[in-house]
Parts: C-alpha cells; sequence; structure tokens
C-alpha cells in the first residue's frame, strides 16, 4: 500500500507485489475488489467461527482503514456516505467483516466526537500510519466495569460483553462507570495493556466472526489524557451523531446481508431451481409466483437503499456542522436513520426467510449454509429491537417530537 493515502475522491496506488505494475483504484475499488476475496470463503468461515486474521490484515494494508481520517491527518478524507457504502460492501461479501470494518470507524469518531483536538488528532495520525485496527469494548448497558480515581489517573476494572472487533485489535475504546457519581468515562487505551483480556467466548449463531464476546478488564490503568471527556459522551448535539453513525453503519450491514441473500437466491433460481410440476412452465424464472416473489424484493431493496442513501447524506451535512450543530437538525438526522433501519431490517428478513421459497427445497443444503443471511441479520437485530424504532417513529409522526438522545437512538 502506498504510504500516501487518498484524498476525498481521489484514487489510491496500490501495490500487490513487487512484479505487479501499480494499480489505481478508488476506495470503493478497493472494497469491491477485497469483496470478492472474501466471499469465495465466507461460507466455509461462517462454519468456522474464530477471528478472521487474514481477511483483517488484508483490510489493514488495503489503507481502508484510514478513509474516515481527515487527509490533514494521514487519511483519505473521505465522508461518511463513502464509508457506509464500503461497509455495505464488505457486508455483502462478509457480514461479519464489514461489521467489524463498520466498528473500526464509529470508534474512531467516537474519539472524534467525545474527545479533545489534541486526543484525536494524534489518534488518527497513528492509525493512519500504523495501520490501527480499533475495537469495540464500551456497551453502555453493561454495566459491570467500574472505575475509580486517583491522583493522575484511573482504575477501571470489570468486564463488558459484546466487544465486536476486540481481538486483533491494536486499540479500544472502553468504558466503565465512576464508582462514586456513576457517570460513564469512555476511554481510548491500546488492547495490549497490563490487565486487559479478551476472551474468545463468541460462539452465537450469526455474525461469527466478529469476536463479539467478552473482555475483561483488571485494574487497568487508563491515564487522564485517554479518558474522552471534553465535551464527552452525549454532552452536545454534535457528540450525539455517534449513535446515528451506530445505526448507520448497522443499516448498511443489515442492507448488504438483504443483497448478498437476494443475489445468492437468484443464481440459486436461475441456475438450480426445478419449477413446480403444475406450474405449467419450463423454468423457475418464467413462473409467475417466482417472478412476483423477486419483483417484491427489488422494489423492497431500492427503497431501502434510497432511505439509506438519503440518511448518510443527511447525516454528513450534519457532520459538517459540528459544534454549530442543533437539536432539531440532529433529530432530522435521527428521524432519517431510524426510517432507513426500518426498511432495512424488514426486507432483509423478507429476502433472508423467503428466498427458499424461490430457490426450492435443494437450496436448504448445509453445505451451502444459505441460512447465514438470516443467522446473521437476526443476531444483529436482536441487539436493538426494531419495534422501538418503530415507536420512536410513531410518536415523531402524533406528537413531533424527535428521539431522545441515546447510544441507541
Amino acid at each position: 500500500m502506498n504510504s500516501t493515502y487518498l484524498q476525498q475522491n481521489a484514487p489510491l496506488s496500490v501495490l500487490p507485489d513487487e512484479e505487479t505494475p501499480a494499480i489505481t483504484e478508488t476506495p470503493l475499488q478497493i472494497a469491491q475488489r477485497l469483496a470478492v476475496a472474501f466471499a469465495t470463503t465466507a461460507t466455509e468461515r461462517d462454519a468456522q467461527g474464530g477471528t478472521p486474521k487474514a481477511e483483517r490484515d488484508a483490510l489493514r494494508t488495503s489503507g481502508l482503514l484510514a478513509m474516515s481520517i481527515p487527509a490533514t491527518h494521514g487519511g483519505s478524507g473521505a465522508n461518511w456516505r463513502q464509508t457506509l457504502d464500503v461497509v455495505r460492501t464488505l457486508g455483502r461479501a462478509d457480514s461479519s467483516l464489514g461489521h467489524v470494518f463498520g466498528f473500526h470507524h464509529l470508534m474512531l469518531a467516537t474519539v472524534r466526537l467525545f474527545g479533545s483536538p489534541p486526543q484525536w488528532r494524534s489518534w488518527f495520525e497513528q492509525t493512519a500510519r500504523h495501520q490501527w485496527f480499533w475495537g469495540n469494548a464500551l456497551n453502555p448497558l453493561d454495566e459491570r466495569a467500574v472505575s475509580h480515581s486517583y491522583a493522575d489517573w484511573r482504575e477501571f476494572s470489570g468486564q463488558k460483553s459484546f466487544c465486536s472487533g476486540a481481538l486483533d485489535s491494536e486499540m479500544l475504546i472502553v468504558s466503565a462507570r465512576d464508582a462514586d457519581a456513576r457517570t460513564l468515562l469512555v476511554a481510548a487505551v491500546p488492547t495490549g495493556r497490563t490487565g486487559i483480556s479478551v476472551g474468545e467466548d463468541w460462539n452465537n449463531i450469526g455474525q461469527r466472526q466478529t469476536d463479539s464476546g467478552t473482555v475483561t478488564l483488571e485494574k487497568v490503568r487508563v491515564e487522564n489524557h485517554e479518558l474522552l471527556t471534553e465535551p464527552g459522551p452525549l454532552s452536545t448535539p454534535f457528540a450525539c451523531l455517534r449513535p446515528l453513525l451506530a445505526q448507520l453503519i448497522l443499516t448498511n450491514t443489515y442492507l448488504g446481508i438483504g443483497e448478498s441473500a437476494f443475489n445468492d437466491a437468484r443464481h440459486y433460481t436461475l441456475n438450480e431451481a426445478r419449477p413446480w410440476h403444475t406450474s405449467g412452465v419450463q423454468t423457475t424464472s418464467a413462473d409467475p409466483y417466482i417472478l412476483g416473489q423477486y419483483g417484491e424484493f427489488w422494489a423492497g431493496l431500492e427503497a431501502a437503499r434510497l432511505l439509506t442513501d438519503r440518511a448518510a447524506d443527511r447525516f454528513d451535512a450534519a457532520w459538517a456542522r459540528e459544534d454549530a450543530l442543533t437539536e432539531a437538525e440532529r433529530g432530522e438526522v435521527a428521524l432519517a436513520v431510524a426510517t432507513a433501519k426500518v426498511a432495512a431490517t424488514e426486507i432483509g428478513f423478507s429476502i433472508c426467510t423467503r428466498m427458499f421459497d424461490v430457490a426450492g427445497a435443494r437450496a436448504t443444503h448445509g453445505a451451502l449454509r444459505l441460512d447465514r443471511h438470516w443467522r446473521n441479520l437476526r443476531t444483529h437485530t436482536l441487539h436493538d429491537p426494531l419495534a422501538y424504532k418503530l415507536r420512536e417513529i410513531g410518536e415523531w409522526t402524533l406528537t413531533q417530537r424527535y428521539p431522545t438522545p441515546s447510544f441507541y437512538s
């Protein structure tokens, strides 16, 4: 990878090996190339679980881990719409990799939104220079981690669950409750720091290579300059963009899952499926009932894509406002994101479930593991129930009250 990273829409110079000429690629083209390779092993790796070390290293050397970092700090300066397009592209090939890639950029955004300029400038530059992967150990709903204050540092002790991407990361965003005030403290620390133990205990039915297991903190020393307190978590409308970015990353991951399930179903329908014996047609692709279902799939995907891209554009506009962002402007983005997430979730479940109706009984062969699409989507969506997103949207339609900022809204 050329050490000079791209400007916002400029190409990257990639040198695969010494005998191959440099190839000029945009970030999306790099992601598309990686996605082809990731997709060839996605089924096998779904069965294995564990850490996708080779694939994570490919992301490191690609330069994509720095794409959301401003060019002035060694990154590409890509906007969030562009970064989320890469999340969706990777998620279409392997939703676990799209997930951890998106969360890496979410952790960088957390530093930017919750921290001070000297903090995020330094961490951005080191991330771009050293190809750091960031992992998540924040989980504000898990309050088992507690912090005690000392003269010029703090101690974090306890556990955090659902720590996506923590294994094989260089940096972690961690949180703990102040032992006295019970306020949430968030910090950025090296994963290899003494006292931090990242468990290999993730063995769920879906998202099997996100390493979303447990991080244990045993008297971890956190320096004061590592605490993100200026302005701090969810302290301003701009800082409250953090949960909306998290929701957009998930929305694009869900959309990638739905698109992948659609593509797999289409391939099987066209190449393997047999028409029902009373259908009166020679090929499955001529069955009017099959055609109708594909029409529904496509219309749903198109609607979700448009809503998701609209939400990303509105997020970018809000991001550009920085500290001038108002609560109302933030609220409008929250509604756009929630609407897109509902659409992506609903069409994703529809396709992941009904794909077998259009592919036929042979598509249930265990070796194909086509059920992984449903398993991945189901595992992800349980962490943020759709019913509560619908309630937020419904409340706004009747009362004009925007969703209350939290780590999930």
